[in-house]
């Protein structure tokens, strides 16, 4: 029977959580990398026991972790991501005699064909990419070419947070940067294309500006790789022509502000987003915990609330803390800066909290097992 792995990144530590396809009972194993902030962990689509970790500290710096055998052992691998060699020191090595430093590594996204390459995204924002399951790293320095000269950092720093691939075409990755918006490659990273025709920000002189606007998140279903939503600093937004142009689906929501953003499984026109009150106030409107679905692309949103805190909630959910699974009744899965991680093994209509009382979750991803 068929089973789902999720990998929870947490403020001090990473966990495993592990269920059959019934979703019910949950076995926790952690924590990894106690005490260490670990921003991101994602599993191989094609190699379910091949999972990476960026795990770092402000005192030792960034170390990106791998295991080959699920997360039951891992061993730190990316010496040539850090200056001279020396893992953790947060400079890179770019061929000059002034490395830059970066502060962490915000994202890793695995090959969708081969498990041994692996893209990072990191802060300052820059995209990096491994060939050899981590060991070495390269930048496609074009990213930084697309005007980077003009990008400025969010309130959460200036962060490379979100890499998407196309599986239709394997040249072509889209990644997203706060707050520098949402940029697309069509040639394996050599050259880069703002993307943001169509997003209005008042935060910025110029609101129709190519670069310049915080972007959150970008989520895509792979069965239409031309149609992109982005959750924005405020705006739910859609594009049906590879990001060429943007348009608002906000709709009926109470707020359009928020993080996180996904699509189901099966139903490429069903999107989710959780609302927070705005960008000053990071909580849920009113103190009620409500994940709010789209079954038409955008615009018309249901709110789904059965099993979740319906008052003095007053929670956060991060940009990389929801994900889904793949199996016949889609699971959607996101955690809280309260600590908690939420299930729902029924598309949105009921959730139960999986795991309590972990340290602030900042990421969720979800592999679902053979």
């Amino acid at each position: 029977m068929s089973g789902v792995r999720v990998l929870v990144g947490t403020h001090k530590g990473a966990f495993i959580l592990t269920s059959d396809a019934k979703r019910k009972k949950w076995n926790v194993n952690g924590p990894h990398f106690a005490g260490w902030e670990v921003y991101h962990m994602h599993g191989s689509p094609v190699d379910p026991n091949r999972l990476y970790a960026s795990q770092s500290s402000g005192w030792f710096g960034q170390i990106i972790q791998r295991s080959n055998d699920g997360g039951q052992t891992w061993e730190p691998v990316g010496n040539k991501f850090a200056y001279e060699g020396v893992p953790g020191t947060h400079l890179w090595y770019d061929g000059t005699q002034h490395p830059w430093e970066f502060k962490r590594v915000w994202r890793l996204e695995p090959s969708l064909t081969d498990p041994d390459t692996v893209y990072a995204g990191v802060e300052d924002a820059a995209l990096f990419r491994s060939t050899d399951g981590g060991q070495n790293w390269q930048e496609l320095p074009g990213l930084r070419e697309a005007k980077g000269h003009l990008w400025q950092p969010g309130a959460g720093g200036m962060c490379l947070h979100t890499i998407i691939q196309d599986p239709s075409n394997a040249q072509r990755i889209y990644v997203a940067i706060s707050a520098a918006g949402a940029f697309r490659t069509d040639d394996g990273g050599q050259t880069w294309l703002p993307i943001n025709q169509g997003l209005n920000s008042g935060e910025i002189p110029d609101t129709s500006a190519e670069v310049g606007h915080c972007v959150h998140n970008l989520a895509m279903h792979p069965s239409r790789p031309n149609i992109l939503f982005m959750q924005k600093h405020w705006d739910v937004m859609r594009s049906d022509n590879s990001g060429d142009s943007w348009k608002e689906v906000s709709g009926n929501l109470p707020s359009d502000f928020g993080f996180p953003i996904a699509v189901h499984a099966h139903e490429p026109n069903t999107i989710y987003v959780v609302p927070i009150k705005s960008d000053s106030e990071h909580f849920p409107p009113d103190g009620k915990l409500r994940v709010y679905r789209s079954r038409t692309g955008g615009n018309e949103w249901e709110a789904l609330t059965n099993g979740l805190p319906q008052s003095d909630c007053y929670v956060n959910i991060l940009r990389s803390a929801m994900a889904v699974d793949t199996l016949d009744s889609c699971g959607i899965y996101f955690g809280t800066t309260g600590g908690q991680v939420y299930a729902s093994s029924d598309s949105g209509d009921s959730w139960m909290p999986i795991v309590s009382n972990l340290p602030a979750v900042l990421s969720v991803e979800v592999q679902t097992l053979p």
